[in-house]
């Protein structure tokens, strides 16, 4: 269970902020593709992926080399309307770095648009 002062910290933050409505828009991302997409390098992406894990915003799952991180499909509904809401009201805030998510093409995406 998430407490409402640790979520709205680890949204008060650009980079954990946009990680976590990356995630939720493609449902799982790993490390490089973060990378990508924020052009970040990894010890920064690090740096803010985990304080997301320890306060179980976000799993992560190995698979191969790579851990794929995800939302937490545990979390509270609260907590998942603020960001559907956020992201939904918000797409400018994202629209660069999934631009540059998309532009890897390393993967087959199902790319959902915020903005209906």
């Amino acid at each position: 269970m998430i407490e409402p002062l640790a979520f709205y910290k680890n949204l008060a933050n650009e980079t954990r902020l946009k990680c976590l409505l990356l995630i939720q828009q493609e449902g799982e991302l790993h490390m490089s593709e973060l990378m990508q997409a924020l052009h970040e390098l990894q010890p920064k992406i690090a740096h803010h992926i985990a304080p997301l894990l320890k306060s179980n915003l976000l799993l992560g799952n190995q698979k191969g080399q790579w851990i794929y991180y995800r939302l937490n499909p545990n979390l509270p509904l609260w907590v998942k309307t603020v960001l559907a809401q956020t992201a939904k009201s918000n797409f400018a805030f994202v629209e660069e770095s999934l631009k540059n998510l998309y532009a890897m093409g390393d993967r087959p995406r199902l790319v959902k648009r915020y903005r209906d």
